[in-house]
């Protein structure tokens, strides 16, 4: 028998683990830190389906929850026991969608960290007072992670969190990955420059706008657009590109592993979110090299490397297509831009920095 120590346990709850920002994160994180911890992942939505990321030989369960939505005191008996059974080193939460954990463990049974990354639609514009109350009396005592500087605003003066309990992690990324596929010679049918973007096809990231932009610019610039990734809004965007005569020059790519051979054959990466706050898919496109046009969203603009921070604009598909098509008239001004964005992300966006941050928090520097 091994004299070895078992390895502490981490509790993740996910609202879903389809593949997504956050979970593509904790993906990194667990496989960067492969020997150091055991893991239960629960989604409530019961879509594992960014399993496919983690390494293979990761000490890793998936386990059922059999909860209801709307029963928040059956719900709460539920996962306490989950919680006494499992006893975890620590549990972790992510998001809105699983803030009844924080409730279960009240009366604490584990050290609690919450990651909160943004929100959905409806709360794109203005928060939910019922829902800052419910983030102000039920985080009060736990550590809150979160990857932007808004947030960290947000968590600090709107929902009354203590400093000391409010932990700003940059997201970062393996940039030598996304610089190296930037490299490589593009593949492509035509000359025509492409604008493309990365995002799972849901209501808030409003691909709406970017499909209208698109058409706004395509009247005077011959050029395509690549969309990839899923989500529910797919049907609904394919219909919308033929509404507008444009599915020609529109490529939807589905869900793709080897995300960098994507940025790999853009020219201009675009963003139309209603709403963000450090998207992981824009530090990808700057570590490969791009100039970024986005609506003005969460961090973005102070994401982005000076020169881009004009090209971050107004929440409308004129202003979209006015900074694109700036963008497309100039070669030399997108290959500045995308140095600049390539430089800024290797410096303050790499992996390494994420991973330090994150192993402090979770416990990874006491962890056999």
């Amino acid at each position: 028998m091994s004299d070895k120590p078992r390895q502490p346990l981490l509790l993740s709850v996910f609202s879903t683990f389809g593949v997504g920002g956050p979970q593509v994160r904790f993906a990194a994180i667990a496989n960067h830190f492969a020997d150091r911890f055991r893991h239960v992942i629960l989604a409530m939505d019961g879509d594992y389906s960014c399993s496919e990321r983690l390494k293979p030989d990761l000490n890793v369960d998936f386990w059922p929850l059999d909860h209801r939505r709307g029963q928040a005191i059956t719900n709460r008996r539920l996962f306490r026991q989950i919680l006494r059974a499992t006893h975890p080193a620590c549990l972790v939460t992510y998001n809105w969608g699983t803030i009844e954990w924080a409730m279960a463990n009240l009366p604490k049974i584990a050290r609690h960290v919450h990651v909160e990354d943004g929100f959905g639609p409806e709360e794109a514009t203005q928060q939910l007072r019922r829902r800052v109350w419910a983030r102000r009396i039920l985080l009060s005592n736990s550590d809150v992670i979160v990857p932007s500087h808004q947030l960290e605003r947000l968590a600090l003066d709107v929902w009354h969190l203590r400093p000391g309990k409010v932990h700003y992690i940059a997201n970062g990324i393996d940039c030598a990955r996304f610089a190296h596929a930037g490299s490589e010679p593009r593949v492509q049918q035509d000359d025509l420059p492409v604008i493309g973007t990365v995002a799972a096809l849901r209501e808030e990231k409003n691909l709406i706008r970017l499909l209208d932009a698109f058409h706004l610019v395509r009247a005077n610039h011959a050029c395509r657009l690549v969309i990839c990734g899923d989500g529910p809004e797919r049907e609904k965007l394919v219909r919308h590109a033929a509404t507008l005569g444009i599915s020609s020059d529109v490529t939807f790519t589905g869900h793709v592993t080897d995300v960098e051979r994507v940025y790999a054959g853009l020219d201009i990466f675009a963003l139309s979110s209603d709403t963000e706050q450090m998207p992981t898919s824009v530090i990808e496109a700057m570590a490969a090299g791009l100039p970024i046009v986005s609506s003005d969203v969460g961090d973005v603009r102070t994401m982005v490397a000076a020169q881009n921070q004009r090209f971050v604009v107004p929440t409308d598909a004129r202003s979209l297509a006015h900074a694109i098509a700036e963008l497309l008239t100039d070669e030399t001004l997108r290959r500045e831009i995308g140095a600049a964005n390539q430089a800024r992300a290797s410096r303050d966006y790499t992996g390494d920095r994420m991973f330090a941050a994150y192993g402090a928090w979770f416990g990874a520097d006491q962890a056999t």
